[in-house]
């Protein structure tokens, strides 16, 4: 399984590669997870934002952005907006793709700490990337979530 990788801001997207990442995001988390939010937040745009998805046999199949401080808090840079494509779930491709986004934290915004708003069923999985909870369970978009800091860089 051969994957490629990209790293880009928005102004360096294209548009095919604007639409599959919005695809992506519309078909699981507001069809599959039937959360209805506003996906189109502006974050997207900013000059700072980076956009780390990766395509397997040119069909996207994971995405992440990468947010500066100050977009969604104050003191961290943030990891958001996680996804794996239904077609290469199980394949072990969330825990590279973390692991290429934490990468890229570093290499953007040098020893800074990472705070993510995870899914509450998905402690575990972040606790392998270096993330401890620090909040209680609280419902974003009617779904259970807690906030996660990255365990000191």
């Amino acid at each position: 399984m051969t994957i490629d990788w990209q790293i880009k801001t928005f102004k360096e997207l294209n548009i095919d590669e604007l639409y599959e990442i919005l695809k992506l995001r519309i078909d699981v988390f507001v069809v599959e997870q039937t959360c209805f939010y506003p996906d189109l937040d502006d974050i997207d745009r900013h000059k700072e934002t980076i956009h780390l998805f990766c395509y397997i046999e040119g069909k996207i199949a994971g995405y992440l952005r990468i947010l500066a401080k100050g977009q969604s808090y104050d003191e961290n840079i943030a990891i958001g907006r996680v996804i794996i494509a239904a077609h290469a779930r199980g394949t072990g491709l969330g825990h590279q793709l973390m692991a290429e986004a934490l990468t890229v934290c570093q290499q953007h915004f040098p020893e800074q700490q990472v705070k993510i708003s995870a899914q509450e069923h998905l402690e575990i999985f972040y606790n392998r990337h270096g993330f401890e909870r620090v909040s209680d369970m609280y419902l974003e978009d009617n779904i259970p979530h807690i906030a996660m800091l990255q365990r000191s860089i």
